[in-house]
């Protein structure tokens, strides 16, 4: 026998129907036990992985201030360094701009659809008035 297990092909009907019970039970513990470890699994997985884009960030954070000087060095070798750090600056603030915009538009997008809660009142306010028309 397998961890356990018994034959209960000779067990009787009504043995088995008091056995429900029992073994649902222990069917619905087992898959609360196995809904635990999943969780417990998966949140430290998760954890791990946030841990690696925080890192990520970090190495980010740096590698952006090294790309403006990279391009601030590349165009003063045309332009005196003071125009090259004025041109890159002048591409940031269009860029922050830029971003800012489309964000604005984006929200208003957001604030001018109705939530499902403004719905069901306009839905309330239009059968109390079809129903105050038909007194």
């Amino acid at each position: 026998m397998v961890r356990g297990y018994r034959d209960r092909a000779d067990d009787s009907l009504l043995t088995l129907l008091g056995d429900l019970p029992e073994l649902v039970t222990k069917l619905v513990k087992a898959e609360i036990d196995a809904a635990k470890a999943w969780v417990s699994r998966t949140a430290k997985d998760a954890g791990i992985g946030s841990v690696w884009f925080v890192i990520a960030l970090f190495f980010l954070f740096w590698l952006v201030p090294m790309i403006l000087v990279f391009a601030v060095a590349g165009l003063s070798s045309w332009w005196p360094v003071w125009l090259s750090a004025l041109a890159v600056l002048a591409l940031l603030l269009v860029c922050v701009l830029l971003c800012v915009v489309f964000g604005l538009l984006k929200f208003r997008k957001v604030l001018r659809r109705e939530n499902p809660g403004q719905a069901i009142a306009t839905d309330i306010r239009i059968v109390k008035d079809a129903g105050d028309d038909k007194l």
